[in-house]
């Protein structure tokens, strides 16, 4: 099912526009004191605490970057350091080692980073962490809601829950060796000013480059899934119905008023939603004014009372918007506001 509360040719303006506005941020850390290191790895919402292993010397340096819902690292590392976390970053971490061996503390068993095997870490899969100098890495770091906005795109439908991917990926070759090679020269293209800064949609391409491969070429919960042929595409009548609906999706509109904008009957655009979205008319509806009010309860961070949100797009019944809301999302509106 599309999942898109907007036309695309709306979403496709609306990235152009955010892309040509993305902020580049870069950050420069190097040292010998780990209560300092603690600090450039921490954030908000997960901090960090790094010592040196019996006191022993170390030292560091880090080149860290951000570019709208992803960042690039180039890090180096001597001696012993360990690390624990505290909260959860909701972000996808990849880690690509080219020296040394770290080990993060999995959720079952340990996690090994070597020279030739790439990490990848969802959030919360691993709070402890130790690293084993001379060491150094590329990592990206990419918001998990980013790859779920892609995977929703793929198969037209919503996605929750963990994507589930291998931790492990090989770099020796194939798609691993190709993920290396972007984010290098994703870091080496944003760094000090660098010609990719006055490409953001260069960036973007780039980043998405790296989601896919990971989605396609790693396994995960969508592997088999992903691996199907892609559905025959929809009639001119659904995609006039889905138009229809975008454009009017928080007015009361009826199954008659969307089947007369499609120029067809009733029985007839039923039919093709079942054979070409697997849902009904009226369900599809619901599922882009449940996303439009989910996208609107993140974006106001609380500052808009759940029920005046939920009326807006369409939801006179609280109790029933809320049941839906936790069952598509995993969680109440009233807890959106407290992430």
């Amino acid at each position: 099912m599309s999942v898109n509360p907007h036309r695309h040719s709306t979403a496709d303006l609306s990235r152009e526009t955010a892309m040509a506005g993305m902020s580049f941020r870069e950050m420069v850390q190097s040292g010998t004191d780990p209560d300092q290191l603690s600090e450039a790895l921490s954030t908000p919402k997960a901090a960090i605490r790094m010592m040196a292993e019996g006191n022993a010397p170390i030292s560091y340096h880090c080149n860290f970057i951000s570019a709208g819902d992803v960042s690039v690292a180039d890090c180096s590392y001597e001696g012993t350091l360990v690390g624990k976390r505290d909260g959860v970053i909701d972000r996808l971490a990849i880690f690509l080692p080219t020296e040394g061996n770290m080990l993060f503390g999995g959720s079952k068993e340990p996690i090994y980073s070597v020279p030739g095997r790439g990490v990848i870490l969802e959030p919360g899969r691993a709070r402890g962490t130790s690293i084993f100098g001379p060491r150094h890495h590329l990592c990206m770091f990419i918001d998990r809601e980013m790859i779920v906005r892609r995977l929703t795109h793929m198969f037209e439908r919503t996605i929750t829950g963990d994507i589930g991917i291998h931790p492990d990926i090989d770099l020796a070759a194939g798609p691993g060796l190709i993920v290396q090679q972007i984010v290098a020269n994703l870091h080496a293209g944003l760094a000090e000013n660098g010609p990719l800064r006055r490409s953001p949609l260069a960036v973007s391409s780039l980043s998405d480059a790296v989601i896919y491969l990971l989605l396609e070429a790693c396994p995960n919960r969508y592997s088999d899934e992903l691996a199907l042929t892609a559905p025959a595409p929809a009639p001119r009548h659904v995609k006039w119905a889905i138009d229809y609906m975008q454009e009017h999706i928080a007015e009361p509109i009826s199954l008659d008023d969307i089947a007369a904008a499609a120029k067809v009957s009733v029985r007839t655009l039923q039919q093709g939603f079942r054979q070409f979205r697997n849902t009904t008319p009226m369900s599809y509806l619901q599922e882009i004014r449940m996303l439009a009010a989910h996208s609107e309860l993140l974006e106001t961070g609380g500052r808009q009372a759940v029920a005046e949100i939920a009326f807006r797009w369409g939801f006179t019944h609280l109790g029933r918007f809320a049941a839906e809301y936790r069952k598509r999302f995993g969680q109440l509106p009233s807890q959106v506001f407290k992430q």
